[in-house]
């Protein structure tokens, strides 16, 4: 713990009496510095305590916040839930009262003489509370082995005076290392320190420690730096740097050659049980991005999942990084107001991680249509097709917060068709990549545009017509004519067609992360066929094998088509379930039948119309692979 709270005539004294004084730097005669201390030594019931020294305060009466919201996530979080023994010390070393105003907010009386404020911070990951939070934008404290640093769950700000430097210190256990997109003042065996220019800088640099497992990569002149945990050891860093190394640099060569910053940062929490949020994923930041992933051999479905998660995340360096409202750039963390423009800070972005993919020869053409066939199909079957997506984007906290998820589905889709349509405009010269770059060097890190502004600013560096596209389709409610746009680059759905497949029994499954790997559920038999009754499946069987292939240890997915290619219809088949039984005993239940082909409809894909002309054809070729 630190240093107990005593008589302390000197400031900078008492800070080096925890760890040791920084006189030369930023910091040295700075009186509007805010110098605060996370120990990670002294971890007591599952949590650490939390120090922070404050400038004199000019005001009579103050409020210390903790975030009841942070960027990119999304939903309201209040972290002031997880803050206990919360104290206000003044000058003198006294205790001084303090008022709760919300879960997230403290009001100090006299604040003149307030010196610094401490209180103990719980982690996220293992809360019961309700409204649980989604791990990567979570904390993580596992003495002695993890220790997950979301800043912004455990370091406030005395409200109006975000501005304010901030001096962060973490105390550390020798041999521990952090992982940060921050480079450290200073670092010694005991502690590191970090220097932001303000608080959203501050809640905008997650740090993971722990025993070190890195690795690292030069993409486009910035140093890329991938820290993972893997509690059983089961992924090192340098398998996930091998295994996204070709997609980084396919967004280099997407990017013009050059990233917008100096070191970037890959924070992977590889996880071998189901987190408290039942979710998997990441959360971007704007040189870094946390990931929360299951913990599980790197075969070709998880590489495909790793791949995938880390280009969406990793292309937010351009938005919001280099391309952003004032909404963002000065985030209000306890009354937040939403930016419209959701289309951008994420459809664009989940639609460049598949694009570039695509003109770098990651990915083929056909596969590359495939994914916005699904994303078309996503989006009109389980989302309101004609909501303003603008509309939806400012009220997506409260009235429309089901349809958020829809930026990754039709948020992409704009993007594709703005893309269409500015290469068509152009003869196929420009697109969303190059409105990107001329978009980064009008506004950039340091200049936000207002919301109302944007799409006029874009339609002056572009063309008329794209403003007419942004109100006909992004503004109003007008569904997208996908097969239009699709018509001008000679791209069509496939006629309707009837195959066989091997059924599964038709029951309806669901997929989960659980504490020992991935789970397949039968939540529902009403719709079982021949197949399905002959095998005898239950509601709550939890799948563990298909012919001898554990889902365990190859995912679902692998296992599902391993039965596809290596069984035709009329042989054995023996299904493995955990079953349940009325009096809560579980044990292990072998299914047994003989494999059957049912006919379905073959799902329409896009493809190339043969019929396509000339101009069609260069027009897709221009926009797929930049040729």
């Amino acid at each position: 713990m630190p240093d107990s709270f005593g008589a302390k005539p000197n400031k900078m004294k008492w800070i080096s009496g925890i760890l040791m004084t920084v006189t030369t730097g930023v910091f040295a005669g700075n009186n509007d510095a805010v110098q605060a201390v996370i120990d990670l030594t002294s971890v007591q019931n599952d949590k650490v305590q939390v120090v922070v020294d404050l400038p004199d305060m000019q005001e009579s009466t103050v409020v210390y916040c903790l975030p009841k919201i942070v960027p990119g996530t999304y939903s309201i979080y209040d972290f002031g839930r997880f803050v206990s023994d919360f104290k206000a010390i003044d000058k003198s070393g006294t205790e001084m009262a303090v008022e709760q105003k919300s879960v997230n907010e403290w009001k100090i009386a006299n604040a003149t003489q307030l010196d610094k404020v401490s209180y103990w911070v719980e982690d996220t990951y293992d809360a019961t509370y309700d409204n649980p939070i989604f791990e990567p934008a979570g904390t993580n404290i596992e003495e002695g082995k993890n220790y997950l640093l979301n800043t912004f769950g455990f370091i406030g700000y005395v409200q109006g005076q975000k501005e304010n430097d901030i001096r962060l210190t973490v105390r550390k256990r020798p041999g521990d290392y952090g992982v940060s997109p921050l480079q450290a003042m200073q670092s010694t065996a005991d502690h590191d320190i970090y220097h932001l220019d303000n608080y959203d800088k501050l809640a905008d640099a997650p740090l993971m420690y722990g025993q070190p497992d890195t690795a690292s990569i030069m993409v486009g002149g910035a140093q890329v730096q991938i820290g993972v945990y893997s509690p059983n050891g089961v992924i090192q860093a340098a398998a996930v740097r091998d295994n996204i190394k070709d997609l980084l640099h396919a967004q280099e060569l997407y990017l013009g050659g050059k990233l917008p910053v100096e070191k970037y940062a890959f924070i992977f929490y590889f996880t071998d049980t189901l987190g408290v949020s039942g979710g998997m994923g990441a959360l971007e930041h704007m040189n870094s991005s946390v990931y929360f992933l299951p913990e599980m051999p790197l075969h070709e479905e998880a590489v495909d999942m790793l791949r995938d998660v880390c280009a969406h995340e990793f292309f937010h360096i351009v938005t919001p990084l280099n391309i952003h409202s004032h909404e963002i750039a000065d985030f209000n963390f306890i009354e937040p107001h939403m930016s419209e423009h959701l289309w951008l800070y994420e459809g664009q972005t989940e639609y460049a991680a598949h694009h570039a993919q695509v003109m770098a020869g990651l990915i083929t053409p056909d596969e590359f249509l495939r994914r916005m066939q699904d994303k078309i199909d996503m989006s009109q079957n389980h989302y309101n097709d004609s909501l303003s997506f603008t509309e939806m984007s400012r009220r997506c906290l409260d009235e429309y917060k089901p349809e958020y998820t829809n930026v990754y589905q039709k948020g992409a889709l704009i993007n594709m068709c703005l893309d269409i349509e500015l290469r068509e405009l152009s003869g196929g010269k420009y697109g969303t990549r190059d409105l990107m770059r001329d978009l980064g060097k009008e506004y950039g890190m340091n200049r936000s545009f207002n919301d109302d502004e944007l799409f006029d600013k874009i339609a002056a560096l572009t063309y008329p017509e794209i403003r007419t596209f942004f109100a006909k389709y992004v503004e109003g409610n007008t569904p997208i004519p996908y097969e239009d746009y699709f018509a001008r680059v000679g791209v069509i759905l496939s006629a309707p067609e009837k195959e066989k497949k091997l059924s599964m029994g038709n029951v309806a499954l669901n997929m989960m992360m659980g504490e020992e790997g991935p789970v397949v559920e039968v939540v529902s038999t009403d719709g079982m066929n021949a197949f399905g009754k002959e095998l005898g499946y239950e509601v709550g069987d939890r799948l563990v094998s298909i012919n001898g292939v554990q889902i365990s240890e190859v995912g679902p997915m692998q296992a599902f088509e391993s039965f596809r290619t290596q069984t035709k219809a009329g042989d054995p088949v023996a299904i493995e379930v955990m079953r349940t039984n009325k009096k809560g005993k579980t044990k292990m239940v072998t299914l047994k039948g003989t494999a059957m082909e049912v006919e379905v409809n073959k799902p329409r894909q896009l493809v190339v119309d043969p019929h396509a002309g000339s101009a069609e054809n260069t027009l897709r070729s221009a926009w797929l692979t930049g040729s």
